[in-house]
């Protein structure tokens, strides 16, 4: 048994059963299906919206500093890859198509880039400008990113944040968990937001973004040569994106060993394009 899921047991499965057992998303080509655990009182809904909240406000303070850029030529095609690779998402995850899906992109020489729970998307420029960025490249980026969505990662790191809490707090924390209360402790949602992922986590999202960009018509490839390029970077100024995605050997090995996986979807894509 996983340390979340006995965390989940100890914690709270004296009164609610504790933490649900899904799998978010299909195994698609990769194979990617390992049983999460979520907490029974944090809803997807719930998360989405947390999240919603705040992503409405990042852009918003860019709109109002006139940062936020709808027009230029890498915010075409930000929204045409995005176009493409949402398209795909139903692949592994049927409900997605429903989702309140966003795509923005930031003038900053920030070199980073995420999709938040429920599809909220954000690049900024400088990832594309000092990495110089084919289109591959960026769809390897927000595969990758849209893949944590899809996979609920952050929920998933919620759930755990909240179960050790009530594991510390004991059973009777419980008695105070109404509708009111997921704010248990907002210091455990923004912790558990802006953590790493853990290595799993990484690796699930590399694999369902590879497939996600091959299905959309991307060379996977561009995996290879997108980490390549991060690695270099790192040396001098680790971006922002390397703390939390550190480009490492295995990484870029794994990735290797799964691009014969998704290379035929890539090559019917390109055919029907």
């Amino acid at each position: 048994m996983g340390k979340l899921s006995v965390v989940c047991v100890v914690g709270v499965g004296l009164l609610l059963g504790g933490c649900q057992s899904v799998n978010t998303t299909n195994g698609g080509a990769v194979g990617v299906e390992r049983k999460q655990y979520m907490f029974s009182m944090l809803s997807s809904q719930q998360v989405d919206q947390m999240y919603a909240q705040s992503y409405q406000q990042t852009v918003g303070e860019a709109n109002s500093k006139g940062v936020l850029d709808k027009t230029s030529t890498n915010a075409k095609r930000l929204q045409a890859i995005a176009k493409r690779l949402i398209a795909q998402a139903p692949a592994f995850r049927p409900d997605s198509a429903q989702w309140d899906w966003e795509v923005n992109l930031i003038k900053s020489d920030e070199l980073n880039a995420n999709c938040g729970p429920g599809g909220k998307i954000i690049f900024y420029s400088g990832i594309i400008d000092q990495l110089k960025l084919t289109d591959d490249e960026i769809a390897a980026i927000m595969g990758h990113e849209v893949a944590h969505a899809l996979r609920e990662h952050s929920r998933e790191s919620m759930s755990k944040a909240y179960g050790i809490e009530i594991a510390k707090q004991g059973a009777g924390a419980l008695l105070g968990l109404g509708q009111d209360s997921l704010g248990l402790a907002d210091t455990v949602v923004n912790y558990s937001l802006t953590l790493p992922n853990s290595r799993s986590n990484e690796n699930e999202a590399d694999l369902i973004g590879l497939e996600l960009a091959a299905r959309a018509g991307y060379n996977p490839n561009a995996a290879i040569t997108l980490w390549e390029k991060m690695s270099r970077q790192s040396q001098s100024a680790p971006p922002e994106f390397m703390s939390t995605h550190p480009a490492s050997a295995s990484r870029i090995a794994a990735l290797e060993a799964a691009i014969p996986k998704v290379m035929p979807l890539y090559q019917q894509a390109s055919k029907n394009r």
